[in-house]
């Protein structure tokens, strides 16, 4: 048992990263522009995510009211940026990769803290944390990739329909970005912890 502390931090640090992973893939938040034609977007801030765009309108709302209105981006739009179709299908992958991670790692420490001695568990520890290796690195390129477009200030041409301007005044990294480089560091590191183990070897001692 005491040779598994490691690997029970990489399950609760796994866990964690695997949670940040889905709170960033469902935040709008990944891109925050600013216009500065303020008839539709009153407020002159919209949010550019990977399944939407999202922005504060009082138009048709009554005085003193907002309405947050979103687009949803259908599939194979050509508008659309590569980098977020890119972070849309690494970003399930990772939550898919995650989860076998996690699994793994659970069969394995419960054969640890029932005492079962098999030499199987390595080979859980191991599987537990490639895929949590791999979860991580399909995260980092989305949230590396989104974030180059952020700092280069890179533009969108979105249809009329949208009511969105094709270049934005400014624009700045949103709450999801943070929140996926902190999930790409807990899923990195509850890898290498679990890719630690090694199975003790037995002890002949009573044997005499």
């Amino acid at each position: 048992v005491r040779r598994s502390h490691l690997q029970l931090a990489a399950f609760a640090l796994g866990t964690v990263g695997w949670i940040m992973c889905t709170i960033s893939m469902g935040l709008v938040g990944w891109r925050v522009w600013h216009v500065d034609n303020t008839t539709v977007i009153s407020s002159g801030i919209a949010w550019v995510g990977i399944w939407k765009v999202c922005f504060i309108s009082y138009l048709h709302v009554s005085p003193g009211y907002e309405e947050q209105f979103c687009h949803k981006f259908k599939a194979f739009e050509s508008f659309v940026p590569h980098e977020i179709y890119a972070a849309q299908g690494l970003l399930l992958i990772a939550m898919i990769l995650g989860l076998v991670a996690l699994t793994a790692t659970i069969f394995a420490l419960r054969n640890i803290y029932m005492g079962i001695a098999n030499k199987a568990i390595t080979h859980f520890f191991l599987v537990g944390g490639c895929f949590f290796i791999f979860s991580g690195l399909c995260v980092l390129i989305p949230v590396s990739w989104n974030f180059y477009s952020v700092a280069h200030n890179e533009s969108i041409a979105f249809p009329p329909s949208y009511h969105m301007p094709s270049s934005p005044v400014s624009q700045e990294v949103g709450a999801a970005i943070p929140i996926g480089i902190i999930a790409v560091i807990l899923l990195l590191l509850s890898g290498t912890f679990s890719l630690s183990y090694v199975f003790p070897a037995i002890s002949n001692t009573n044997m005499q």
